[in-house]
């Protein structure tokens, strides 16, 4: 694919990952852009497939990759779609709709059991309605939602194929 072995496509895809959480926290601590619980839960799933990636590049098991790491991948993007999903849809509701402001990601997971926190983080707060930062008119949950998809569906095909190429080193 495009030349490139399939480690070089997985150290890729974990430095598209590891450059999504640079500029993430860049926004957070330069920008002064803080996360709503909805944007902590995008940035898990970045490093999830970012670490998905970096496995796949130093791991040379092919049945590892072709079985574990390209589901992982899969799920890993297709649950940070969502969220970023749900994120830029709270982000399309009339002012009337938006829910009110919460407590803070980490008040709600130490108060609240399991189950009952996330259904909580997914409803959504009045601050995960607001539209801080935007690039050529998409949000940023909008542009997480694309780049999940993008890496999640690219990290299941780089390593479901890397079962049929010899080993690179």
């Amino acid at each position: 694919m495009f030349g490139l072995s399939f480690r070089q496509l997985n150290w890729a895809g974990c430095l598209a990952c590891v450059g999504l959480m640079g500029y993430a926290l860049y926004s957070q601590y330069v920008d002064g852009l803080q996360p709503c619980p909805l944007c902590v839960l995008q940035r898990i799933a970045v490093i999830a497939l970012g670490m998905i990636f970096f496995a796949g590049a130093v791991v040379n098991v092919r049945l590892v990759q072709r079985w574990v790491l390209a589901p992982l991948a899969l799920i890993a993007g297709l649950a940070g779609a969502g969220v970023a999903g749900r994120h830029a849809w709270l982000q399309h509701l009339p002012p009337d709709q938006v829910p009110a402001c919460g407590p803070g990601l980490g008040h709600i997971l130490n108060t609240f059991p399991l189950g009952e926190a996330l259904s909580m983080v997914f409803k959504g707060s009045g601050e995960c309605a607001n539209v801080d930062w935007s690039f050529l008119g998409l949000s940023m949950p909008m542009w997480v939602f694309a780049w999940c998809l993008v890496l999640g569906f690219g990290g299941a095909l780089i390593n479901f194929r890397a079962a049929g190429e010899k080993a690179d080193f």
